[in-house]
């Protein structure tokens, strides 16, 4: 598990999310990083708004 999906993870156990809640968020994140063929730490502003 990379260290940005790590501190993903914790982070919405803090949060107390639900475990679907987290298997969705992870889900939508690691789609969102095939979109772009990299790492969603990579990814830029510009990026994001291009959607």
């Amino acid at each position: 598990m990379t260290s940005l999906r790590l501190r993903m993870v914790e982070d919405m156990q803090v949060c107390n999310l639900s475990q679907h809640t987290q298997d969705s968020y992870l889900l939508q994140v690691s789609q969102f990083a095939r979109h772009f063929a990299k790492s969603p730490a990579l990814l830029s502003p510009e990026d994001i708004r291009s959607i």
